[in-house]
This record gives structure tokens, sequence and C-alpha cells, in this order.
């Protein structure tokens, strides 16, 4: 008997990704124009995922009865949507930690690649390519079935496992969705914390705290804030994709059937689950953020009793 491991988030994940891209959007928090820009974006691109793979595949799927969802162009296109929507929740995750990067290593860069319009460009340019590159999944399924002469259901083409085109596209996917940004995301946060540690070390040198003295410093307690959302944010990354990228090097064919089943449920859980982390994260990390959504729960509250 298996053991059933739901791979789907609670409903109410909609709405929480939806506040989140509400108050960001807002300009509110105390962050940079281009930060926001860049939670803004994957905070939207999560909401994507939730949409395609938990509702309109998961639920759909498990609780509701046939329908359009499940003619096979149909089930096609929603297949494009969820691996675009997947591969922009990754990479906007690894733009926005290359941008904290460039913000707290790079001083000389800073002013030109920080900004609003260039975030607004490489966010642009960055899910433009991923969509593109995901249209060829348009065509890697045929009908399951055909009722009423209505194709139904998707079932993957026999070339898909055959077709030396089909291999190198499956080879790429799994190196830019998540190898790559994994990698990438190890190495940025590495040189950034290699940075900081140096710079605050210097930095406390200069101010005279060597003998125990204890100055507030506004540029340390401005470096410590963006750690903290930088690391919070890739950190949990990291962890909720660790099983997808192992599950990804096909660890799981290592198991046996039982186990190789609830291996890879857990990892699609996991990596669904990465996807309403990062409301979490404003949360706890941003004290700017808890007040605005202070404010908009209050607000309906304050409307009935005018």
């Amino acid at each position: 008997m298996r053991l059933l491991i739901p791979t789907t988030k609670p409903s109410s994940d909609y709405p929480v990704n939806f506040v989140a891209i509400v108050i960001l959007s807002r300009g509110k928090c105390d962050l940079s124009a281009c930060t926001t820009r860049y939670l803004v974006a994957m905070a939207a691109a999560d909401l994507l995922v939730i949409i395609t793979e938990v509702i309109l595949n998961r639920i759909d799927d498990y609780y509701f009865p046939p329908n359009f969802l499940r003619i096979t162009p149909v089930c096609s296109v929603r297949y494009v949507m969820l691996r675009a929507a997947t591969d922009c929740s990754v990479w906007f995750t690894v733009t926005f930690t290359f941008d904290r990067f460039v913000a707290i290593c790079c001083q000389k860069l800073k002013s030109k690649y920080c900004t609003k319009k260039t975030a607004s460009v490489v966010l642009g340019t960055t899910g433009t390519l991923l969509c593109l590159k995901n249209i060829p999944i348009y065509f890697r399924f045929k009908p399951r079935t055909f009722i009423d002469n209505v194709p139904w259901r998707c079932s993957n083409k026999p070339s898909y496992f055959t077709d030396p085109r089909w291999i190198g596209f499956r080879r790429f996917e799994k190196v830019l969705t998540p190898l790559l940004p994994f990698i990438l995301i190890l190495l940025l946060n590495a040189l950034t914390v290699r940075h900081i540690l140096v710079a605050n070390r210097i930095r406390k040198g200069l101010r005279g705290q060597r003998n125990g003295e204890n100055h507030s410093d506004p540029e340390m307690e401005s470096r410590r804030k963006s750690m903290i959302l930088l690391f919070t944010i890739s950190g949990s990354f990291i962890l909720l994709w660790f099983v997808y990228v192992l599950y990804f090097f096909d660890v799981n064919d290592q198991l046996d059937d039982y186990s190789s089943y609830n291996f890879e449920h857990i990892a699609y859980m996991l990596r669904n689950l990465s996807c309403c982390t990062n409301t979490l994260i404003y949360v706890v990390t941003q004290s700017k953020f808890r007040e605005q959504l202070k404010t908009i729960a209050k607000y309906p509250f304050t409307l009935l009793v005018k």
C-alpha cells in the first residue's frame, strides 16, 4: 500500500501571494525601488505557479470531474504555462540574488545596475526568454484517448524518450532549472558573505571598535537588513528545492518502488511549498511589511466602524 503524500498547498496561498503583491507594489516597505520590483515579480511568479500547478493541475485532476481543461490542446497549454511559471519563479530569485550581490559587493556598478529601469529590463528579458524556451513543450504530448472525436488528456509521445532532440532538450531543462540556479545562488551568497565579513572587519577597525566599543553604524545596519532578507529568501529556496534537485539527478532510481514514489511526491510538495514561503519571509524580516499588512487587515473593520 502506497503512502499518498499531498503535493498541493492550501488554497489560502492564492490570496496571501496576491496581498504580498499589493503591499509591495505600494512601495511603503522601506525598500529600494529595484528591490521592490524584484520582490513583486517573484511574488507574481509564485502566484502563477500556484494557479497553474495547484489549482489548474492538482486540484482540478483530483477533485473535479472531466472538463475542458483536460482536452489535449488545453492540457498542453497548461503544461507550457506551468513550466514557464516555475522557471520564472526560480530565475527571478536568481536575478534578485544577483542584484543584492551587486548592491552589496560592487559599489561602482551599484548606481548603474541597481535601478528600477534595469530591474524591469532584466525581469522582462528573463521572463520572455523563459516563455519562449517552453514553447516546444506544447508539441511533447499526444492525446491519451478520444471521446466523440475529441482528444482528451496528455500523454508523452514515444519520440520524447528516443528522439535525440528531445533528449537534448530534457538535459537542457535539467541544467537550466534547477541545477544552474542552485549553483549560482550558492556561489553569489558565498561571495556576498565573504565581502560583508571583510568589509565589516575593516569598518569596525576604522571606527575604533576593535577594543569593544559599541557605536551605532547606519551603514552596517543597512547591510545587516539586506543580508537577512537575501539569505532568508535564497536559503529557503535552497532548502525547499534540494530534494527536487536530488530527484533530477535520479537519486530515486536507487530506491525501491515504495520509497521512490514517496521521494518523488515529497520533492514536488517541497517545490510547490517554496512558492508560498516568501510572503512569510517578508512578514518575519520586514517590519514595514508587517505594518502594511496590519493596515490592510484592519481596513474592512475601519470602513465598517465609519
